[in-house]
């Protein structure tokens, strides 16, 4: 089991990675919905807007979830705390 220290540390980067994304997140939900109308210009032949509303959010969460998972269980192995594995 790991010291109050690392989990603390841990705690901290989850945190801070969570953060993060969730601003990622909000920008491209509602930043970017925000302005789509003075986003006027040309993405892969549509609109930017439309692209954005259509199927450029949706790729972006996947990216943000795949990101995450990716990242945790990097940061689970390095801290010791990974699932799966029992002593």
């Amino acid at each position: 089991m790991a010291s109050t220290a690392k989990l603390d540390e841990y705690w901290q980067r989850n945190l801070r990675i969570t953060g993060i994304l969730l601003g990622i997140w909000f920008i491209v939900t509602f930043v970017v919905g925000w302005f789509a109308r003075d986003l006027s210009f040309s993405f892969f032949g549509w609109p930017f807007s439309f692209y954005m509303g259509a199927q450029g959010s949706l790729i972006i969460y996947c990216l943000i979830i795949w990101f995450y998972a990716r990242y945790m269980n990097n940061m689970d192995i390095e801290y010791g705390v990974q699932e799966g594995e029992e002593e």
